[in-house]
């Protein structure tokens, strides 16, 4: 299991020292400074909330709060490189955690019990690591789904991919998905049976994705993806670009989540239709397409000069009404029980998609060597498996990637 860094008593704390981050609590003009990363995107919503924070505690303190641009995805390669001038709260996705616990870079939630029993608990157990709770949740969205234009298809032809495909085929448009990112690529190895995941000390992985025993076999499923590569209607592109090829017709229907769902209503309207992922043939039968499922968070930096404040400010920015208008400005799932019960929230196509898809989903528990793997995997399968290596040859390579320890 993996070590933290400096524990001291049961919440996981880190010890305080003549010059611990617990000892400061405002600058020397009396003004606690704070730092907050965000995505850009998110800054007009993120402005109101903390705004609201210095008015709620104006009578406790004087505030400077500063919002800098940070994606949510490299959260903790940015912080991690230099971690004292870090920002103070931060928002990651929930597989940088044990990353975070290990280099001893998160202060634990100071009120684990209110944030535990305000939240869905599988939430709170992606924030969780040993028993202590490290981080604010705040969306239970962050998993990917079928989106598809009502205009060319019925309910029954999105059930399955080659459904989809024949559509797309028919009608000269194309369906989209990221073939060559390990984190859509899932899909297609999730629930054949196989097993994958990252070992107990939080770096390797352990992976079958080339077994050559079982009702589907790595090689089966190999066959299958170079199959629907092929397909003239298939077009892996990036996320950045999904919603640019929607809007230009191209793309009828294609896999991706929440963050594209204000693009995607704007280009569809009321013919916006989601759903859970397709089946798609494998070892001649149909097979569910899988997803990884995640949930965002707040973390405080442990090395945070005003950490009590942090903690307020991370608790703040996570409530239930702030998870609120997260969903109304940005359609945001909320992770919050009572926000995502409310009947708006149950009225959005994309967020009753992820819901629905999470039940054939995994959290995301990955060592970094998976990324590269899948990459180079899937521009073979792309290419048409170029020089014509056998299948179980591909799968082979695919795994011992993977699976590959970091010391060289």
């Amino acid at each position: 299991m993996l070590s933290v860094c400096g524990c001291s008593d049961g919440r996981g704390q880190q010890e305080i020292g003549e010059n611990s981050p617990e000892m400061a609590t405002e600058t020397e003009s009396g003004v606690v400074e704070l730092t907050v990363w965000s995505e850009s995107d998110n800054f007009e919503m993120m402005e109101q909330m903390i705004e609201a924070f210095k008015e709620k505690y104006a009578a406790e303190a004087q505030f400077e709060i500063e919002l800098v641009h940070q994606p949510d995805a490299s959260t903790k390669d940015t912080l991690l490189a230099d971690v004292h001038n870090g920002a103070d709260v931060f928002s990651m996705p929930d597989d940088q955690l044990l990353g975070m616990i290990a280099a001893g870079a998160l202060s634990p939630v100071q009120n684990p019990d209110e944030i535990q029993n305000a939240n869905l608990p599988e939430a709170v157990a992606a924030a969780t690591h040993d028993d202590i709770l490290y981080a604010y949740p705040y969306t239970a969205d962050n998993g990917f789904f079928l989106y598809y234009d009502k205009n060319y298809f019925t309910e029954e032809d999105v059930k399955t991919l080659d459904g989809i495909l024949a559509v797309a085929e028919q009608e000269g448009k194309k369906f989209a998905m990221e073939f060559n990112s390990g984190w859509y690529m899932y899909a297609f190895f999730g629930c054949t049976g196989m097993e994958f995941g990252i070992n107990e000390d939080g770096v390797t992985n352990y992976c079958n994705w080339n077994t050559t025993e079982g009702e589907i076999k790595g090689t089966d499923v190999v066959e299958a993806m170079l199959s629907y590569a092929a397909s003239e209607a298939f077009l892996s592109q990036g996320d950045a670009e999904f919603v640019d090829s929607i809007k230009s017709g191209e793309v009828i229907a294609g896999i991706s989540g929440v963050w594209n769902a204000v693009g995607v209503r704007e280009a569809w309207g009321n013919d916006y239709g989601a759903c859970k992922l397709p089946t798609y043939t494998c070892a001649g039968k149909q097979v569910q397409m899988s997803s990884f499922t995640g949930y965002k968070m707040m973390g405080v930096n442990a090395y945070s000069d005003n950490v009590e404040w942090a903690h307020k400010l991370a608790d703040w920015l996570t409530n239930e009404e702030n998870q609120t208008l997260r969903f109304e400005i940005r359609n945001q799932g909320p992770s919050n029980i009572k926000a995502a019960a409310s009947d708006a929230v149950n009225k959005v196509p994309a967020i009753l998609a992820v819901i629905e898809q999470s039940q054939y989903g995994n959290l995301q528990r990955v060592g970094n060597l998976y990324w590269d793997a899948c990459t180079n995997f899937a521009n073979e399968i792309l290419e048409g498996n170029p020089e014509g290596k056998e299948l179980q040859k591909l799968v082979d390579t695919l795994v011992a990637g993977i699976t590959a320890s970091t010391v060289q």
